[in-house]
């Protein structure tokens, strides 16, 4: 038979367990609040920066005739502004039709030749990619997709895919736009348009060279 103070102890004891492992989970929870909250602005600062490249991109447009848009310089055959832009809004919108399942394929671009062609074309494509960055509800979700391999047709692999995340696949989006930004500043250059410096340089760079000429 327990004396009293014995068992005074012993439910102090369990009082104090639970009472820890209450904060534990408590501490827990808060931590997920704090992950989920710290994804959703990741995840708000990678559509940003996506949709500011895409809104570079309509202003160019407003700048270039279809004829520019279509051009070939001599010295740097085959590029033209169109391809380069195709190309990237192709690489986008593989990703929205894959992210859904969760299975995305990048060698899937329709190649669609009226888009190098069109800037009217060109335009509408970019304005719907922004409009489904901002509004498709697994965008904002960092979840765990699979990436295709590139061309993996030619590897005879029976399973391609690779781990990612959608975080992930919108940082190489931005990085790939860009690197596509710098070639059609470089196929518009030898036309003799006029690009402003800034475009198609990452933000890094930019930065480092604005703290090196201070």
């Amino acid at each position: 038979m327990c004396q009293t103070g014995d068992y005074s102890r012993e439910i102090a004891g369990i009082n104090g367990v639970a009472s820890g492992m209450i904060a534990v989970r408590t501490a827990m929870a808060i931590d997920k609040c704090a992950q989920r909250s710290s994804s959703v602005d990741r995840q708000q600062a990678l559509i940003g920066m996506n949709t500011m490249w895409l809104e570079q991109a309509l202003e160019l447009l407003s700048q270039l005739d279809d004829t520019t848009y279509t051009a070939v310089p001599r010295e740097l055959a085959p590029h033209r502004a169109g391809s380069h832009l195709r190309h990237i809004v192709e690489f986008y919108e593989c990703f929205l039709d894959g992210v859904e399942s969760a299975h995305v394929d990048y060698d899937a671009r329709r190649r669609d030749p009226f888009v190098e062609q069109s800037r009217a074309a060109a335009e509408l494509k970019i304005r719907r990619i922004m409009e489904r960055l901002k509004s498709e509800p697994e965008i904002m979700r960092d979840c765990v997709i699979w990436v295709r391999m590139e061309d993996a047709g030619a590897t005879g692999l029976t399973d391609p895919f690779m781990l990612s995340s959608v975080s992930r696949e919108l940082q190489v989006l931005s990085s790939h736009t860009i690197h596509h930004f710098a070639l059609i500043s470089a196929t518009l250059r030898a036309l003799g348009v006029y690009v402003d410096s800034d475009f198609g340089m990452a933000p890094s760079t930019l930065r480092y060279l604005k703290g090196r000429a201070a």
